[in-house]
């Protein structure tokens, strides 16, 4: 199970990624901080998952 929540929160920030890209390049500045929330979000799931690790082992 953790190595599907990792993809899943791998997937999650780099569609923060693309989104923050394209509200760059578009000047939508909105889309632009979604997608930094998005990665944030992820990076946050993400930690969590390494918690989970390092306390099995």
């Amino acid at each position: 199970m953790s190595t599907e929540n990792k993809a899943r929160n791998a997937a999650e920030s780099a569609k923060g990624k693309a989104k923050e890209a394209a509200g760059g390049v578009t000047g939508d500045r909105e889309l632009k901080d979604e997608g930094r929330a998005e990665q944030s979000k992820a990076d946050v799931k993400q930690a969590g998952e390494k918690l989970k690790d390092a306390a099995k082992r």
